[in-house]
């Protein structure tokens, strides 16, 4: 087989994934963790948000549940409280670190809890961010093994990484196999 046809033939899965992944993306009431993250290769100079040429991705882990990711075009306030409005139900509990795009959550309807990484990783037992931030660290391991993906790609790859962590506990082949035997689109 030819690479551009293997190619075609997972892009087609990845988009299946991802329609798959729309339906279920509502994350509801309840606990969630939300971080944001940037994606692309070793540059010389600032890193981390200053950090030139990077993608941004958001996320929202539901504790003890499933996650939504999303490639974001900055990581201003506006941006991701209209994602967290979206995805996360009013009165849920929020946690995040301290970055500044999160100030006025509460305004949002939401309870909002801050943990500052300079000074603590975990204040009380249930007030961390080490969930989403381990599916970050999960992403960028399962994606470095590719040397790299064309920008075009990277949303597809992004929601593929999504599907597996959310359905880790369930044989991934069968659903796969389920997701492209059905007719209806998701």
């Amino acid at each position: 087989m030819h690479r551009h046809t293997a190619d075609r033939i997972y892009t087609h899965i990845r988009k299946r994934i991802i329609a798959f992944c729309k339906k279920e993306a509502p994350l509801g009431y309840g606990e969630h963790e939300v971080d944001e993250s940037y994606f692309g290769g070793h540059r010389k100079g600032m890193r981390g948000r200053g950090a030139a040429g990077k993608v941004f991705v958001f996320g929202i882990l539901k504790r003890n549940g499933k996650v939504y990711t999303t490639p974001v075009p900055d990581v201003q306030g506006k941006t991701l409280r209209a994602i967290i409005k979206q995805r996360v139900s009013s009165g849920s509990i929020i946690y995040t670190d301290s970055f500044g795009g999160y100030h006025g959550l509460i305004t949002d309807d939401h309870k909002h809890h801050r943990i500052n990484h300079q000074i603590e990783f975990v204040r009380v037992r249930r007030k961390y961010i080490n969930g989403i931030e381990n599916f970050s660290g999960f992403e960028k391991t399962k994606l470095r093994r590719h040397y790299g993906i064309n920008r075009g790609h990277f949303f597809l790859s992004l929601k593929e990484m999504e599907f597996r962590f959310n359905n880790r506990n369930e044989n991934i082949l069968v659903l796969i196999r389920k997701i492209l035997k059905s007719r209806t689109p998701f």
